[in-house]
């Protein structure tokens, strides 16, 4: 390999990719890190619109390689704002001086292995750079979605996309605002730009289970604590199936009676985020009755807090179950509905029909507006990997090989692409996203050294690996509590787009295993082969 080379490439400086090229660089890897965007922080770069902010906690989003790392940072907030957590991206960075392997304004156009040498060359702003090792830390909300909604180039005003939000700070005062998506961007947004709108008008497709997040700031006493419980913290994440803090509740729903079931589903209504889904009743997500017990007491809160009842029933979900859609979490959210400036425009009863130069058209008449935001979501989990020209052996296209959905194994490599990584692809995490990512980089790293250390140069799975992996992605897909079908973890929400989980819903539980199994069989799951 040329003076320019490097032993691994890596893909994306959101918080999966700084971790691989800290990882990789430690262990003694020359590496390089490509990003598309201006800066780092990934999901945390592009997503910087009002109320974007953590779902899980910060502390256990962050990077947990160092303790002075975690005792020298101190987080504002137990679920910190976009603000706060690209400027912790950048002090990771910057404390570990990784920036000077970092090229930003780098969109990568294309990479093609070539079996000959066994290396990538990847094109980047028009600039080449071949690797021996390829790693794709592309994440999982990085391609925005516009619905097939005809004029949207005719709008005369301002749009934006939630996922694909400007530098420069977005000014809605006294405008009339159109927020297209109630998903868990959406429903962020709509309220912190509520108070400073002339009119904001609310287009919901599919009504969501949105339940209080409950931040608040993070007391003196708490950094105290959470500093001297490092160690016990770690061992409870690395642990838990889902990369949570909360503790598993010991009960099902009807162990208790009706009066002690409304008082704890109260608790868990004012607890912190994910806590609702990890600490609930053990049933919750895997008995009918039970999930509906909950779901009624969170129409019954809907109803309280929205005066007006048609729009509270519009806001209560009737097409899905707890759980079977990643559920929003959310401050002031319903609230919003209280405000004679805010108006609900149900999608299913009226359709979009059309963007005009003035507003949105639907089949209920026409409504002007200044701003358009589409808060749409994104091509989930594979939409970045398809996009980038990726060519692997004999010139196979990935978006070809993955016509019918991704197959992987341990959604971190496939078949038929040597040396091609991709944690926090396809078939990552069904949970906290950094903790499973993280064990995957690991994974990749200590893969690498076993390469290096045993003389090999490629690596790929074994078909027959690949397969008994992808059953069990098949079968745990139609098991609770994994998402339903009519969600983006099954590409639901893109037309055209085959309908394959793009999740392990068999959890770290199935990683750590199959990860062992690797290890134990020494790497018999995978393809292995020297230069000759």
């Amino acid at each position: 390999m040329g003076d320019g080379d490097v032993d691994v490439l890596v893909i994306g400086a959101g918080i999966t990719g700084v971790y691989q090229l800290y990882r990789a660089r430690e262990a003694g890897f020359s590496v390089l890190l490509l990003e598309g965007g201006g800066g780092v922080g990934g999901t945390w770069y592009w997503n910087r619109y009002p109320g974007a902010q953590f779902d899980s906690e910060s502390y256990t989003y962050g990077y947990l390689f160092s303790q002075d790392l975690f005792d020298e940072w101190e987080w504002e907030e137990h679920f910190a704002h976009q603000p706060e957590v690209e400027r912790y991206l950048n002090h990771v960075v910057d404390r570990f001086d990784l920036r000077r392997d970092m090229r930003f304004d780098a969109k990568v156009t294309s990479a093609v292995y070539d079996g000959a040498s066994g290396t990538w060359t990847v094109e980047a702003g028009g600039t080449e750079f071949r690797t021996r090792f390829l790693v794709a830390a592309t994440g999982i909300f990085s391609v925005p979605h516009f619905p097939d909604v005809p004029g949207r180039e005719q709008f005369l005003g301002e749009q934006y996309h939630t996922g694909q939000w400007p530098l420069r700070p977005v000014d809605f005062r006294d405008k009339r605002v159109a927020v297209v998506g109630t998903g868990s961007r959406g429903v962020q947004l709509i309220p912190c730009i509520a108070d400073d709108v002339a009119s904001l008008t609310v287009y919901q497709r599919t009504a969501n289970w949105c339940t209080p997040l409950n931040n608040a700031p993070i007391t003196p006493d708490e950094q105290v604590r959470l500093r001297a419980e490092f160690d016990a913290m770690c061992k409870t994440l690395h642990a838990s199936p889902s990369g949570f803090l909360h503790q598993a509740h010991d009960r099902a729903t009807f162990d208790d009676e009706a009066e002690a079931r409304r008082a704890f589903f109260e608790k868990m209504w004012n607890s912190p985020g994910f806590s609702k889904l990890t600490s609930n009743y053990t049933d919750l997500l895997f008995d009918p009755a039970a999930n509906a017990e909950w779901c009624q007491f969170v129409a019954e809160k809907i109803r309280g807090i929205v005066e007006d009842p048609e729009t509270a029933e519009t806001l209560i979900p009737k097409d899905h179950r707890y759980g079977e859609h990643r559920p929003p979490f959310v401050t002031g959210y319903y609230e919003v509905f209280n405000r004679p400036n805010v108006s609900l425009v149900d999608v299913k009863r009226t359709p979009i029909v059309r963007v005009t130069a003035d507003g949105i058209e639907s089949t209920d008449g026409s409504d002007d507006f200044d701003s358009i935001v589409w808060a749409t979501g994104w091509d989930f989990g594979t939409g970045a990997l398809t996009r980038m020209g990726i060519r692997g052996r004999d010139g196979v296209a990935l978006e070809e090989h993955w016509a019918e959905g991704p197959a992987t194994f341990l959604g971190i490599q496939t078949t038929g692409f040597p040396n091609f990584f991709f944690p926090g692809g396809p078939h990552a995490a069904a949970g906290n996203n950094p903790r499973y990512n993280g064990d995957q980089v690991d994974f990749i790293t200590d893969t690498l050294v076993y390469l290096r250390d045993n003389g090999y140069d490629a690596i790929e799975p074994d078909r027959g690996a690949e397969d008994r992996w992808m059953t069990m992605i098949d079968r745990w897909a139609e098991k609770p509590p994994s998402f339903g079908k009519s969600s983006y973890y099954f590409g639901a929400n893109i037309p055209g787009k085959p309908r394959r989980y793009l999740l392990n819903a068999g959890g770290r539980p199935k990683l750590f295993r199959e990860i062992d199994r690797v290890r134990e069989t020494d790497y018999k799951a995978f393809r292995l082969s020297r230069s000759v």
